[in-house]
């Protein structure tokens, strides 16, 4: 039987090109929350990145839509903070996603928290407490230590998946973590002023970074976690207000600025949004730029 050399050659090039291009195919990573879109960006940046939530929305509260379902279906990687944040919705979306590879942090399934050691851990909560989480606060992406030791464990977990590629990932988080330390060291000097300072804020959505920067939250204009400012609760932070040590009053970009807004014309305070993650502001595209931001939004109320 004579075999056709131009078949053979057509069926080994289809051969390579299928190989080829399963070798080069990047890895799909599903991210709860921007910030950790932006980290995965820096540690593979040849992976394909998509974000559940922007900063403009509260990642407490998101809804399993059909196109969350679709790209958790696809993905390799799921990234999110941790801590009880996506309690109310990542479940959900794994149930109708059908996708095994991201059900267990054994496999493809990645929780900032639970590499760090996070602040206002509750050895138990009940409902009256409001929305607090038992695990600690999980905001902690306004830390640059913690953050850079997540990015030590989230590049363990692409090399996990990825072993091939190790020599990658491995230059990556270098390049990340020199760039990452040198430029704290800069937040460090530039937000000394910030030190001592207090404010009353919305929620604990800054915790990491007042406790990072030393800024004391003297009150918050939710009555209790999860709840919207009362009158009456406001007007007790407008008595506080009045001790004349309050440097401004601090919202996330999510978060509804009414109850500050009262609260700033009573008392004769600012009113300072700022950006929750990547995004939250035209200053704010990556991680870098999201700490300049913000850092630089709260020296413009140094009180001396």
């Amino acid at each position: 039987m004579r075999i056709n050399s131009k078949v053979i050659q057509a069926s080994c090039l289809t051969v390579a090109l299928t190989l080829s291009s399963a070798a080069q195919a990047a890895l799909n990573v599903f991210a709860c929350e921007p910030e950790y879109a932006a980290l995965v960006h820096e540690l593979a940046p040849e992976a394909n990145i998509y974000s559940a939530t922007t900063a403009m929305q509260d990642p407490h509260q998101v809804q399993a839509r059909p196109s969350l379902i679709a790209k958790m279906r696809q993905a390799d990687l799921v990234v999110c903070a941790g801590a009880d944040l996506e309690v109310g919705w990542l479940p959900m979306l794994q149930m109708k996603s059908a996708n095994a590879k991201v059900r267990s942090t054994d496999q493809g399934l990645f929780f900032a928290a639970d590499h760090i050691e996070t602040l206002d851990r509750l050895e138990s909560v009940d409902r009256s407490m409001g929305d607090v989480h038992a695990k600690g606060n999980p905001h902690l992406h306004f830390d640059p230590e913690r953050l850079l030791k997540v990015a030590e464990a989230l590049h363990l977990k692409l090399v996990q998946l990825e072993p091939d590629s190790k020599t990658q990932y491995d230059a990556a988080l270098a390049d990340f973590s020199a760039r990452w330390q040198a430029a704290t060291l800069k937040w460090q000097a530039l937000a000394a002023p910030l030190k001592g300072q207090k404010v009353i804020a919305y929620h604990s959505s800054f915790r990491y970074l007042f406790n990072w920067l030393g800024i004391e939250q003297v009150g918050d204009l939710e009555p209790k976690p999860g709840l919207a400012p009362t009158t009456a609760h406001l007007a007790e932070l407008q008595h506080r207000a009045q001790q004349g040590d309050v440097m401004a009053i601090i919202v996330a970009s999510y978060q509804d600025e009414r109850g500050a807004h009262w609260l700033g014309e009573r008392a004769t305070l600012p009113v300072q949004v700022l950006p929750m993650s990547v995004g939250g502001n035209e200053d704010s595209d990556d991680l870098f730029s999201l700490y300049q931001s913000v850092i630089t939004l709260l020296l413009s109320y140094s009180q001396p």
